[in-house]
């Protein structure tokens, strides 16, 4: 069928060109709504920085229903139903973490040259998505396949990583107060992760509770992709709230172009890098080898399991809340310097964990270590970002990324085994005292002031 267009001669036109045509007009007409959604952000009288961090809350919240601590709270109800013991959980723990790690130099390069948008938001809808098909595994192969393709995404997109680098991206004096929010939403994710899980579980069943976070989770993807910026210029800011203005702008002010881009060439090549790297795989190995064994520690004890799980929730609200302390103090002095004082701190209640009686001391005692080795994940970083600046940071972090990751995945391994061959657990705590010393020693080993 044809129609005759109107005007003095313009031809004839088929249905097919006439639908063509209204698609084409409709799509024009969508694009810019399209852009200027994609452009909108909220403009609060406060740095924008501080929002950024906020939206990167909700992607720990999201990241945090499969990482280590929270598998390691939950642990026996899973094994209990899948008939399975704590060394087959331990074991998809470790691989999830290898996993993540292996990512992380990829994450880390892509962070840096496109952004954390789109990453971030892809990130959130496969942690959704995986955790619905985690609820569903009937065997041990499916159950490993969800757990390490979701763990592989969700712990460098949203919950350290790429995190860190938009705390470094948005923030210079007050870059490791922001790294440590970054910590506090992954520890604050963990807590409301360990009581929901053990609740639904406890009412239901563990798969109930996966599928349902699985629901929370994608909604939440969308105020991600529309609050999250990779640098506070695109949003008429510069580092820590200075606004852009006019014709204001010089060379002395602070902007990443001026910052050294270091290649992964010269950032290996700094005896820095590898002492610090090396400090962070000990003392992270050492924290989440214990950490992973706490609540099997406190019910085999005789305390509930409900009790146990609240000691690592309590234990770790708190560490998330020195966190930031910790940051700004670091922020103040040198990071080295308050690095070293947080893992001597680690070391007497890690010993005490050999004396009390697990299930009357052993509360106050998990929530006291608890809250003193939640920083010690983030310590790292921290000294990291005195070495390299917004435009390496990623690709620096990322490169570590395997080495921090294979610290937190053998670690449970190693505890779990090790507390199955010796029939106690002291062996790890004497370990992981050990790993505290050499930690101290690498820590100040490493100049990374120099470089700044």
């Amino acid at each position: 069928m044809i129609f005759k267009t109107q005007g003095v001669y313009a031809g004839y036109v088929t249905v097919l060109e006439l639908s063509r045509r209204t698609q084409q007009q409709k799509g024009k007409s969508l694009k810019p709504i399209a852009r200027a959604v994609y452009r909108w952000h909220p403009e609060p009288p406060f740095f924008y920085g501080w929002v950024v961090l906020g939206a990167a809350g909700v992607g720990a919240f999201i990241a945090t229903s499969v990482a280590q601590t929270v598998f390691g709270g939950v642990q026996d109800l899973i094994a209990g139903e899948m008939s399975w013991d704590r060394k087959t959980i331990a074991l998809a723990a470790t691989f999830g973490t290898w996993s993540s790690g292996l990512t992380m130099p990829f994450i880390g390069k892509m962070v840096d040259r496109f952004g954390p948008r789109w990453m971030m938001l892809l990130a959130a809808l496969l942690v959704g998505f995986g955790s619905i098909y985690l609820a569903g595994a009937q065997t041990i192969w499916q159950f490993f396949f969800a757990y390490v393709v979701v763990r592989s995404v969700a712990g460098p997109n949203l919950q350290n990583l790429v995190p860190r680098t938009i705390a470094v991206n948005f923030f210079t004096k007050r870059r490791n107060l922001a790294m440590g929010i970054t910590s506090l939403n992954r520890i604050v994710g963990e807590s409301a992760n360990i009581q929901i899980i053990t609740a639904l579980s406890s009412a239901f069943s563990w798969r109930t509770a996966y599928r349902t976070l699985g629901f929370i989770a994608v909604p939440l993807a969308l105020p991600i992709f529309l609050l999250v910026r990779h640098r506070p210029e695109e949003v008429g800011q510069f580092p820590d709230g200075e606004n852009i203005q006019g014709d204001d702008y010089n060379s002395s002010t602070p902007s990443h172009q001026n910052e050294p881009k270091w290649t992964v060439k010269e950032i290996i090549s700094l005896p820095a890098f590898w002492f610090i790297l090396m400090g962070e795989f000990v003392a992270v190995t050492a924290t989440s080898m214990v950490i992973f064994q706490v609540v099997p520690f406190l019910t085999d004890g005789g305390m509930s399991q409900s009790a146990a799980a609240g000691a690592l929730t309590l234990g770790n609200l708190l560490g998330g809340i020195s966190v930031p302390i910790w940051g700004w103090l670091t922020d103040r002095f040198t990071t080295k310097r308050i690095a070293v004082i947080i893992i001597a701190s680690s070391i007497a209640p890690t010993l005490l964990f050999m004396t009390v009686n697990s299930g009357t001391l052993g509360f106050p005692l998990v929530v006291i270590w608890t809250t003193i080795t939640c920083v010690v994940f983030v310590l790292g970083s921290m000294m990291l970002g005195t070495v390299f600046g917004r435009n390496s940071f990623g690709t620096a972090t990322g490169i570590t990324g395997p080495s921090r990751t294979a610290a937190m995945g053998l670690g449970p391994t190693v505890g779990a085994y090790a507390v199955t061959w010796t029939g106690g657990y002291d062996p790890i705590f004497v370990a992981a005292a050990a790993c505290y010393l050499l930690a101290i020693a690498l820590y100040l080993s490493a100049r990374s002031e120099t470089y700044q």
